[in-house]
């Protein structure tokens, strides 16, 4: 049976005049894009042009939510209640929607962006709500969670579309759960090292944690951070790694999903 994953990046990380990332190039790689939609980085414009340029790809789109948090690019922990964070998502999700109106396209799925998906991951209030904010703007939105997490139970528990996700420059601890950045090594910047560990994810169907324990997970996309000055050399590396495993890459709606 051949096996087929999705790879995706983050991307409109920039904001006015400032651009983060190489996403043009990162684009002819990767099979979806998940768009920063204004919090944590992005602008109408940014947006805009990400979109049509995913479109002329053929990569499918998807929105990026954070925390209200430009100034620490939405990677610091914001203590907020459920239903604060429930219409903070369904705000973005239909900003990004209305740009992809400009361009004939339609958003697909949603990934929380940085600290938010690190709590999220936890916290079953927090996963809720951003499933809750799915649900609300369009059910067939694929909710994009860590495989394992409290995400994935939301989705569950509320009937969407789920892709579970795996990392492909990040470290893993014994629980499943992505290792701090504050911690050295928690990134990798290694094409070669996360090659192989992203080979390993998808044949194997486990993950394998900073101290060496193995823990089985179902993949069914895979991440690559597209504002890392590492991220274009490491998801061209990752996508030959796949396919020369005989691993198919494809956009997340041409994924089967529970």
């Amino acid at each position: 049976m051949s096996l087929s994953i999705n790879l995706n990046a983050d991307m409109g990380e920039g904001f006015g005049a400032y651009d983060i990332g190489n996403d043009d190039a990162i684009l002819k790689i990767i099979r979806s894009a998940n768009i920063a939609c204004g919090f944590h980085a992005g602008d109408p414009i940014t947006m805009r042009r990400v979109v049509e340029h995913a479109k002329a790809e053929g990569v499918s789109i998807g929105a990026h939510p954070g925390f209200n948090d430009l100034w620490g690019f939405g990677r610091r922990r914001i203590d907020m209640r459920a239903d604060e964070l429930e219409n903070m998502i369904a705000y973005q999700i239909g900003a990004l929607q209305a740009m992809a109106a400009f361009c004939g396209e339609k958003v697909t799925h949603v990934k929380p962006h940085g600290a938010l998906n690190n709590m999220a991951a936890e916290n079953a209030d927090y996963a809720l709500a951003i499933g809750r904010a799915i649900k609300a703007v369009d059910r067939d939105l694929i909710y994009v969670a860590l495989s394992g997490s409290e995400m994935e139970k939301a989705a569950q528990k509320l009937e969407l579309r789920l892709a579970r996700e795996g990392f492909c420059d990040r470290q893993y601890e014994d629980d499943g759960n992505l290792t701090s950045r504050k911690i050295p090594g928690s990134v990798i910047k290694d094409p070669a090292v996360a090659t192989q560990q992203v080979v390993h994810m998808v044949l194997e169907g486990e993950i394998v944690s900073r101290n060496g324990k193995r823990i089985k997970r179902r993949v069914d996309s895979l991440c690559v951070h597209g504002d890392e000055p590492t991220a274009l050399a490491l998801s061209a590396a990752v996508r030959a790694g796949l396919e020369a495993a005989g691993v198919k890459v494809v956009p997340l709606t041409e994924m089967k999903l529970d």
